[in-house]
């Protein structure tokens, strides 16, 4: 039995890039953030996009990483004038910018067949003082992680790389679980059911996301617990529910 005062662990997440808000690029960050979180028994409670502006950066920095178990950022550490992550985190923490010799000697490896470390490479080797490497199997520019602060690319694979990089280190609760009922109805016509069905299991969570589809109105509704047994017992009552009003539902859902 799940106890309602079980820790929850909980991070957020800080999306950086003017192209992101402009539209010019699509995020894809935070979808697989939200997953690999969810494996790690820790929840994504809140999400901010930012422009590369330095006090915006520092600003959603310090009201987030206060806020949360585990702060995550993406994009802007990259070896370019506008890649200013590193610079607003170090300002965040009031710490000044260094380069990191382990991450210099990466990138020296990495580029040697490459060109060379130039100015603007070495530029992905400055972190705020203090701060341990995240490893890049993909392009050799590492992340940086500081206190409960993960700085990461803003290009998803390397993303990707990174945060497989971090699975397994950091601390977190029982991992959400989630199951799935479809039903052919407005969402309006079920939310008595939904709401008593919630009040009945208050270890799980009913999230209602109505479609309209095939010329048809319909909704799926899931349900999130950490415990097994209780999220079995919240969707048998719903479909129950469901079953008992007359409605076609679909487990699994449509």
């Amino acid at each position: 039995m799940t106890l309602a005062s079980e820790r929850i662990w909980t991070a957020a997440l800080v999306v950086i890039g003017d192209e992101i808000l402009s539209g010019r690029t699509e995020d894809r960050n935070i979808a697989q953030v939200a997953r690999w979180l969810q494996v790690q028994g820790i929840r994504l409670m809140e999400v901010r996009v930012v422009p590369d502006i330095e006090a915006r950066i520092v600003e959603a920095v310090n009201a987030l990483r206060t806020a949360h178990d585990y702060l995550f950022t993406t994009g802007g550490i990259g070896p370019t004038h506008d890649d200013i992550t590193v610079d607003a985190v170090a300002a965040a923490l009031g710490r000044p910018v260094v380069v990191h010799p382990e991450a210099r000697r990466i990138l020296e490896d990495y580029y040697a067949s490459r060109g060379g470390l130039n100015e603007a490479r070495l530029r992905m080797a400055r972190v705020p003082d203090g701060a341990e490497l995240i490893p890049n199997r993909m392009s050799g520019a590492p992340g940086i992680k500081i206190g409960n602060v993960h700085v990461m690319a803003g290009v998803p694979h390397i993303a990707a790389q990174m945060l497989d990089a971090l699975t397994g280190t950091l601390e977190g609760g029982a991992r959400l679980l989630t199951e799935t009922v479809g039903c052919w109805v407005a969402e309006s016509e079920v939310a008595d059911i939904l709401r008593e069905v919630e009040k009945a299991h208050e270890d799980c969570q009913i999230g209602s996301y109505p479609f309209f589809r095939e010329g048809r109105v319909g909704a799926n509704f899931v349900i999130r617990s950490t415990d097994a047994e209780d999220l079995r017992s919240c969707v048998d009552t719903l479909c129950d529910a469901l079953g008992t009003a007359g409605y076609d539902f679909t487990p699994g859902g449509i």
